[in-house]
This record gives C-alpha cells, structure tokens and sequence, in this order.
C-alpha cells in the first residue's frame, strides 16, 4: 500500500466575511503553482485508487487539482480525520479499511507532518513541510510501518531520502 500525504497549497490569509477560517480559499498563484508541481510528480504517484481530504476549502481544491493534473479517474472523498485538530491516530482507521490500496490524503500542517512520523516510526518528520508538499511512503506488508518513497516540495528537486 503507498500513501501519498499531500500539505494543501497556499491558502488566502483573509478569512471570507461572515464565514470561519474553513472557508478560506486557494490563491490563483497557488493554484496554478500545485497543478504543475502535481504534473511533475505524475510518474511519482501510480496506481492512485482513492483521494481523501479534508473537508476545508483549502484542501478539497488541492484535491480536486491534484486529480486533475495527474487525470485521475478515482473517487475523491471528504473525510473528517484529516481535519486539522484530529489526532493523528484517527487516521489508523482510515488506513485500515483502505490496506488494499493506494491512497492520496490531503490535510493540513502540522497533522501531514505528524503522520509521515507516525507512519515512519520516527519522534518527528525531519523536513518542513511547506504548502503543497508530497511525502510518498509505502506500508510494509504487516502495515506497522512505512518506508520513504519521496519528499516533494513545490519548486525542489524530489528527495528519496531525509538527509538534510
């Protein structure tokens, strides 16, 4: 199983009037920014079966570019663990019912962060994890574990390792 953690893109710092910060929104700059760095990352993310992301603005449009760049045809779903005051084990479950195959989280910092640590059995995720950013890991087959596939920030080169 891959799971591809993806930091949603730069969103607008004002929040919307009459609205909570949920319904912030995506810059134009951010947008065109995200859609070519998840083209590039394209031959990176085979085999995507299922995107899911948080509910907030933000991250379903970092979603639905994600999908959109890479064409692909598979379900994109809102999910209330990735929300950003979840902790990180709600989305134990998650994984669990999905074990079968490749998933796309979109979620928030510092939650994407906290579970590439998690799930790479580390104290805390070595690397800043700026908007737009894509960890690829794999889960071993007993799924306690992860490796490291790549590390993905937008406007870097694509790391298949930690070191700083």
């Amino acid at each position: 199983m891959k799971v591809y953690l993806v930091r949603h893109a730069d969103a607008d710092a004002d929040i919307p009037e009459g609205l909570d910060d949920g319904a912030r929104a995506l810059t134009a700059k951010a947008r065109e920014k995200a859609h070519a760095h998840f083209l590039a990352l394209k031959p990176h993310m085979q085999g995507v079966a299922l995107i899911l992301t948080s509910p907030l603005v933000r991250t379903v449009q970092t979603a639905q570019i994600l999908a959109l760049a890479q064409a692909l045809e598979v379900p994109l779903r809102a999910d209330r663990s990735l929300l950003p005051d979840m902790p990180v084990g709600s989305l134990d479950g998650v994984l669990a019912a999905h074990a079968d195959a490749d998933l796309v989280l979109v979620g928030h910092n510092p939650s994407m962060p906290a579970m590439a640590a998690h799930l790479l059995a580390m104290q805390a995720f070595p690397r800043t994890v700026t908007p737009g950013t894509v960890i690829g890991l794999e889960r071993t087959d007993d799924g306690a574990r992860a490796r490291l596939l790549f590390y993905a920030p937008p406007g870097q080169p694509v790391a298949t390792g930690l070191g700083t």
